[in-house]
């Protein structure tokens, strides 16, 4: 692959300024559809580079490049952070706030390695600029909004983004996770799960805890529902089948003497199959109309669903390019066969919307000796910060110079002269 090697040779003489740049973006984090002078930043980058770059979706960012004929490669970063308060202690930590949705302050922090994503995707953009000789078509590099709240994609969408940019003929996208540092997970199929959150509303009849009988109790009528929820995955779905219906949070009543007029249960849902994900969200409100009707309830439950994200399920014959073009540009052991994780994000509506394929892959952040050493003792998840804790630490090497050279041999596995 003479046209890859090609382009990556200056790959480390950029390491330097990707480091700076990666601790940059982890020391000023910003929340979701807050991403402000993040985007700025991107901007600015791309711009310099020789990119032409428009804002689609508030604060997402797309920098096209036209190189001659041939395929349009769209990459994808996110950019948004959490509302996490650090505790990495590292010298670069965030110490920001920010005031979340609800006008609540939080900490926040890059605490899911978006920092990590938009640092490579600005490498390989500046890689690709560069060595426009060892390629040709169209590259797209796109930055993404609100992942956080499963939102940005759909802003993007929503804002023109299908009009505004070249159609792509596949897309990329990767994320890095707490595996061993460098290492590239790909596989073909369903990578990341559906999920959905639905907030759903019980009625009963309100009355003093010394006076049940004059009730309709929807503390009652709650733990019942939730005990008849367990019976979804247990039940009526195929064993094998992977789905989740977790219960995070109940709330009713205020007082020990008072019995509530209605309760509050917040639902998570992931699957790897969108016909088990619609039959799953059928029998959660079949058994919750069933229970109120049972209990009396003097009004229909309401059913709110937000946060719901998109099945993530990689092309085979795209999967099978952007492998091999791993297997051939990384060192023997580096790549490897991915068990489909249970996260969720919005990637997938990006491609979906344009009608085209993609690819997502992960990369490992966790240094060697420490993840081999957890897995020996069998306490990765005790000893190993994940996605989402104010502990996760991604290694700057060599996981920015991987996920980097991974985005570039991706889009050159579909860009490369004689592809």
């Amino acid at each position: 692959m003479p046209d890859v090697n090609e382009a990556l040779a200056a790959l480390e003489k950029e390491l330097p300024w990707l480091r700076d740049m990666y601790k940059d973006f982890h020391r000023q984090p910003e929340l979701s559809l807050q991403e402000f002078a993040t985007a700025k930043v991107i901007e600015e980058k791309l711009t310099g580079w020789g990119y032409a770059v428009q804002r689609i979706g508030g604060t997402g960012v797309v920098g096209v490049m036209e190189n001659g004929p041939g395929t349009s490669v769209l990459a994808r970063a996110d950019i948004d952070a959490l509302p996490v308060t650090e505790a990495t202690g590292l010298d670069y930590a965030s110490t920001a706030t920010a005031t979340d949705s609800d006008g609540t302050s939080v900490g926040v922090m890059h605490a899911c390695g978006h920092d990590m994503h938009i640092t490579a995707l600005l490498g390989a953009a500046k890689l690709l600029a560069d060595r426009r000789d060892a390629w040709s078509g169209t590259y797209i590099a796109l930055f993404q909004p609100a992942e956080e709240v499963a939102a940005g994609a759909r802003a993007m969408i929503d804002d023109g983004l299908v009009a505004k940019v070249p159609r792509p003929d596949v897309a990329l996208a990767q994320h890095v996770m707490a595996t061993e540092a460098g290492t590239i997970g790909t596989t073909a199929g369903p990578i990341l799960s559906a999920g959905d959150s639905v907030k759903i509303t019980v009625h009963g009849r309100g009355a003093h805890g010394s006076m049940p009988h004059n009730s309709v109790d929807p503390v009652v009528l709650a733990a019942s529902i939730v005990l008849k929820l367990q019976t979804i995955v247990s039940r009526e779905t195929m064993p094998g089948q992977f789905a989740v219906v977790t219960v995070g949070a109940s709330n009713a009543g205020t007082k020990s003497n008072i019995i509530a007029d209605r309760a509050v249960l917040l639902l998570n849902i992931r699957t790897y199959d969108t016909a088990l994900r619609g039959r799953i969200i059928a029998s959660i409100e079949r058994i919750v109309r069933g229970e109120c009707a049972a209990s009396g309830s003097p009004k229909e439950p309401e059913f709110e669903y937000y946060d719901q994200y998109p099945l993530t399920t990689n092309d085979a014959g795209a999967n099978a390019k952007v492998t091999d073009a791993f297997n051939a540009s990384f060192k023997e052991g580096t790549v490897y066969h991915t068990a489909p994780a249970t996260a969720s994000e919005d990637f997938s509506r990006l491609p979906d919307a344009f009608g085209v394929p993609y690819v997502y892959w992960t990369v490992g952040s966790v240094p060697s000796d420490t993840y081999r050493a957890a897995v020996a003792k069998g306490t990765v998840a005790q000893d190993i910060p994940a996605n989402h804790s104010p502990y996760f630490a991604p290694a700057i090497d060599p996981t920015i110079g991987a996920a980097t050279k991974a985005q570039v041999v991706a889009a050159l596995a579909f860009l490369a002269k004689g592809e």
